[in-house]
C-alpha cells in the first residue's frame, strides 16, 4: 500500500522511510503540512503518517485539514509527546491512532494493517478470497484444499503487494491506477505495461487452483473463482 510520511526531522523520517520500504510499502516523504496539503490534493495514498512537531502548520493542525477536505484516509499520529490532552486532541481532530516516540518497527507495521484492514471493513490479519489465503501479518500466501492439504503460493515482493490490493478489493475490481500508486512512489516509477506483468505472473500462479485475474477493459482486474479446487475434483 502506498504511504504519506509527514516528518520535519530528516533522521527520523529517513529511519521510519527505510524500514516501511524494507516491509513493502511505497513510501512517499514531505517535510511541512503545507506540502502534504498540497501532494493530498492531487494524488492519493492509503494511510498519512504524520508527526506532530511539524513547523507553521503542526501535525494536529494538518489532521483536521485533511477532514475538513473530506480525506477519509486512516492517520497515525507519530509524537514525542505522551501527555493525556495530547493523545485525546488529535484523536478528536481526526486521527485513527497514535505512537509516541521512540517506538519498535514491528509495533508500528502491527498498527499499519490494523489501520488499512479497518479502512478496507477487514477484520483479520487473513485475507480470503476461495481457498486463497493471504496472511498479511507473516507475509504468507497459500491455497487451502478441501482435502485439508495446503500449497504455498511464493510471492515476490510487488507480486505480494498486487495480490494484497486485489484481495482487499475482492469481489469488487480493482483499479488500474490506484493499484500502480500502491505499486510505487516517487521514488521510483513502474509503467502500467509493467503491471501486466505481474498480473501475469499471479494468473499463472492461481489458474492451476480455480482462481481467475479477469481484466476489465479501461478500468482494471478483478478475482473470480472458476472452478473447483483441482486438487479434490
Amino acid at each position: 500500500m502506498r504511504l504519506l510520511l509527514v516528518e520535519d526531522d530528516v533522521m527520523v523520517a529517513s529511519g521510519i522511510k527505510l524500514g516501511l520500504s524494507d516491509a513493502g510499502y511505497a513510501v512517499d516523504w514531505v517535510g511541512s503540512a503545507e506540502r502534504a496539503l498540497e501532494v493530498t490534493g492531487s494524488e492519493a495514498f492509503d494511510v498519512a503518517l504524520i508527526d506532530i512537531g511539524l513547523p507553521s502548520m503542526d501535525g494536529l493542525q494538518l489532521t483536521q485539514r485533511l477532514r475538513q477536505r473530506g480525506h477519509a484516509m486512516p492517520v497515525l499520529i507519530l509524537t514525542a509527546r505522551d501527555a493525556l490532552q495530547d493523545r485525546v486532541q488529535g484523536l478528536d481532530m481526526g486521527a485513527d491512532d497514535y505512537m509516541i516516540k521512540p517506538f519498535e518497527l514491528p509495533e508500528l507495521l502491527a498498527r499499519l494493517r490494523a489501520l488499512l484492514r479497518r479502512s478496507q471493513a477487514a477484520t483479520s490479519a487473513t485475507l480470503t478470497f476461495g481457498p486463497l489465503e493471504l496472511d498479511t501479518a507473516k507475509r504468507l500466501a497459500c491455497i487451502r484444499h478441501a482435502n485439508a492439504s495446503t500449497t504455498i503460493v511464493e510471492l515476490g515482493p510487488r507480486e505480494w503487494t498486487v495480490m494484497e490490493y486485489l484481495l482487499l478489493q475482492a469481489p469488487k475490481p480493482a483499479n488500474k491506477d490506484k493499484l500502480l500508486q500502491a505499486l510505487t512512489g516517487w521514488d521510483k516509477e513502474i509503467t502500467p505495461n509493467a503491471i501486466e506483468v505481474y498480473i501475469s505472473r499471479l494468473r499463472g500462479k492461481l489458474e492451476p487452483h480455480g482462481i481467475a485475474l479477469r481484466s476489465i477493459r479501461g478500468f482494471g482486474y478483478r478475482l473470480e473463482l472458476i472452478a473447483a479446487d483441482p486438487v479434490t475434483a
